[in-house]
């Protein structure tokens, strides 16, 4: 039985439900913070697309000089990877049409790139150690997940920007 069936089912339940998400979340809410240092939903997006390109492409079959046409990764990587602090000032930031293009862009690359792939692949390492994974199977399939979490927090910063809970 092949995984990659498995691996795109998930990935594209997770992106449903953060497409769900989003719709509720109008944009003029999107760099609101509720308290100082805590991220916004402007940052979540760009964390969840930077973080699938690196998990579901880079890690898989390594940087391409065409991936900018993806995602500006140096801008990305510097605005949204692990580490960044938010800025209460949208002026720091892309658009979020910007922001919600990339977050697409870089899902239809992995949808693309990932239906691809020869199932042997998913046995390969993943490059750089992990926490939460060794292989380039595992790197795709904790994508879905790590973008669960996110989308977790989205509803959390829903709630506290004064947002109808959602049912």
């Amino acid at each position: 039985m092949s995984l990659i069936p498995i691996i795109l089912e998930d990935l594209g339940q997770a992106r449903a439900y953060a497409n769900d998400m989003l719709s509720h979340v109008d944009e003029s809410l999107w760099f609101r913070q509720p308290a100082e240092g805590i991220n916004h939903v402007a940052w979540q997006v760009g964390h969840m697309a930077i973080a699938q390109y690196g998990l579901c492409l880079k890690r898989v079959r390594g940087f391409q000089s065409t991936d900018d046409q993806v995602i500006p990764v140096e801008e990305y990587g510097k605005l949204f990877g692990k580490g960044s602090q938010p800025s209460p000032s949208e002026h720091d930031y892309p658009l979020p049409v910007e922001i919600r293009g990339a977050f697409d862009s870089v899902y239809a690359a992995v949808e693309r790139e990932v239906a691809a792939l020869d199932e042997n692949t998913l046995t390969e390492s993943a490059g750089p150690p992990h926490p939460m994974f060794t292989t380039k199977g595992g790197s795709l399939r904790f994508s879905a997940k790590h973008e669960m979490l996110h989308v977790g927090q989205i509803g959390l910063l829903r709630r506290l920007l004064g947002c109808q809970i959602l049912r």
